[in-house]
């Protein structure tokens, strides 16, 4: 095999990127957050590998100027900063760390729904004020957790979900590439979007973002929520009308959200998501277990495996869908 030249786009000081000493003499790589540096490298460029800590616009402008790219691979898997680039158009593959992420965040969905279950808000603030409060929780068991994004961290959701007796609803707009899955109770088709938020009593988004995604759950669909109902976001920020979701919290239209995505990262000082009492927000990190960044780069690293032996890539992106 010849020489490969890998240009990384990242934060250099990532230690998760010692891995790729694992790639043998072969492979020649670079690793660059900085956008002159990034230009510089991309035209000898076989392979990019998107990382953490690098701006879009600096991915964006090492594969404009990348002519002879072979593969590109991003560490998240989210690949939307790569699909607003000319690489949706060409016939360059793209994979992503789908898999790398969804137990821990099927294990943060049964710990929201159980926040907000047992109210367990109420219980530390009545531990820090020294009160004895006696109050009734709620149960999972006979509840209905609806999801919409059916993927890998709705199908891990759903899993531990059934594990406390729940009832599983989810939506995808291809239902037949789910049924009979001996996961969900019933796959619908997204047709059924607003039948999905009036009978569930949590509802999980786990999507990507796309177009298509972008504002699924507005005013007319948390409207139709029950009251007591809780939404969850573990996919991407824009999939939620957050001036309509304020206003549902505000309003008591429902009763609470878990929120660990949002439209605009990170959130200003002062946002209103943190002074409101029925809601959980945490900083895009539900998925930040101490080896995250490792397990995504062991996807990495035998996905180049079989791109060396000319083998076929796993987690390939459809770019018809975006992810």
């Amino acid at each position: 095999m010849s020489k490969l030249n890998l240009l990384v786009v990242a934060d250099p000081g990532g230690r998760y990127l010692g891995l790729l000493n694992e790639l043998g003499p072969d492979v020649k790589y670079e690793i660059t957050k900085d956008l002159e540096r990034a230009e510089e490298l991309a035209p000898a460029a076989d392979l990019i590998l998107t990382g953490v800590g690098a701006s879009p616009q600096v991915v964006k402008a090492a594969i404009d100027k990348a002519p002879q790219l072979r593969w590109v691979h991003s560490l998240s898997a989210g690949v939307d900063h790569l699909m607003a680039t000319h690489l949706r158009q060409s016939d360059i593959p793209v994979t992503n760390a789908k898999g790398a992420y969804s137990q821990s965040l099927g294990e943060y969905c049964i710990a929201a729904m159980l926040y907000f279950a047992k109210d367990l808000r109420r219980m530390l603030h009545s531990q820090k004020a020294g009160k004895w409060d006696v109050f009734d929780v709620d149960m999972l068991e006979g509840k209905t957790l609806g999801i919409l994004g059916y993927g890998d961290i709705g199908k891990a959701s759903a899993r531990r979900a059934k594990a406390f007796g729940m009832k599983i609803i989810a939506l995808r707009r291809r239902p037949d590439k789910s049924s009979g899955d001996g996961i969900a109770d019933e796959i619908w088709g997204m047709d059924r979007k607003m039948e999905l938020m009036a009978v569930s009593d949590y509802l999980l988004l786990a999507m990507p973002a796309t177009p298509d995604t972008k504002g699924t759950v507005s005013r007319a669909e948390l409207r139709a929520m029950k009251p007591d109902s809780v939404i969850l976001n573990l996919g991407r920020g824009n999939a939620i009308d957050e001036i309509a979701l304020i206003q549902a919290l505000q309003e008591n239209w429902i009763r609470g959200a878990a929120l660990d995505v949002f439209e605009a990262e990170p959130l200003h000082d002062g946002h209103i998501f943190y002074k409101l009492e029925n809601i959980l927000v945490s900083a895009h990190t539900a998925d930040h277990t101490k080896t995250w960044l490792e397990d995504s780069m062991r996807i990495f690293l035998a996905n180049f495996a079989r791109f060396i032996k000319g083998e076929a890539l796993e987690n390939l992106v459809d770019k018809s869908v975006g992810y």
